[in-house]
């Protein structure tokens, strides 16, 4: 038998083992990096500041290419970078998240209520944005229930914005803190924001501890709901599904 005989009788060696399970995990990891610095980053939702829109225990995916990239869009901070890198602005009625002016390791997520410019005021718990009120409208109220298990029902509106974004708020007290308040003009480069959940939302408001929010500290805007749980259930206690999963939240749209 000649040598090309043997040749084309013996079988390609196969490839496998370790090096190539290591090749393959490499591989997956670059692409989950590249996912999370540049496109979409998880963000799960630690308050019921943004009720009912959004509820402790739901897990969203925040385009980070939305508004462009800055020295807050990547894992750690990168000081060198200046405003932002193919930016687009935001629009009134954005769910986004930002990091907090006062304390840029920490992210917060609010709905964009104000541009650059703007005059924002709260009067007798009514939007203003420019010296007109926002279209609000009563819907039926809002079904939830206390720590201690007891239901309670909340005042529920439909607020639309100028442009015709639609969402629903909430009036917990009709004396709330910030239901009346001064006239905010935002300053040029900033976002004036606000919790749906508006009795219960430390936003820019509250001057000393929110404020305008700079352009170069948003994140990102919140696009969908992947995954969610009940608000005292941990997401891996896999055991305990479905019972504490709501699936009815699952890839909603914000």
């Amino acid at each position: 038998m000649s040598v090309a005989e043997r040749s084309a009788g013996t079988k390609p060696k196969e490839h496998g083992g370790i090096g190539e399970t290591i090749k393959v995990i490499i591989q997956a990891l670059l692409i989950a990096l590249v996912f999370r610095t540049f496109l979409y980053h998880p963000f799960n939702i630690p308050s019921g500041s943004m009720m009912p829109t959004l509820l402790v225990g739901d897990y969203l995916f925040v385009s980070k290419f939305s508004y462009g990239y800055s020295r807050y869009s990547f894992p750690i901070d990168l000081p060198f970078v200046k405003g932002r890198v193919l930016g687009s602005a935001p629009e009134r009625g954005d769910v986004a998240v930002f990091r907090l002016p006062r304390d840029p390791s920490t992210d917060y997520i609010k709905r964009v209520v104000g541009l650059p410019g703007d005059k924002i005021q709260v009067k007798d718990g009514v939007l203003f944005i420019n010296g007109e009120a926002v279209k609000r409208e009563r819907v039926d109220d809002y079904i939830g229930q206390t720590p201690f298990g007891q239901t309670v029902r909340i005042r529920q509106y439909r607020e639309t914005m100028p442009n015709g974004v639609s969402y629903l708020t909430l009036d917990m007290t009709e004396t709330g803190e910030k239901d009346n308040t001064e006239v905010y003009e935002v300053p040029p480069g900033h976002y004036f924001m606000m919790g749906d959940n508006r009795d219960n939302s430390t936003d820019s408001r509250f001057l000393q501890f929110v404020g305008y929010v700079p352009e170069e500290n948003l994140v990102g805007r919140a696009e969908i709901i992947f995954f969610s749980v009940d608000e005292d259930a941990r997401p891996w206690a896999v055991w305990q599904w479905p019972e504490t999963l709501r699936v009815g939240r699952f890839f909603d749209l914000l």
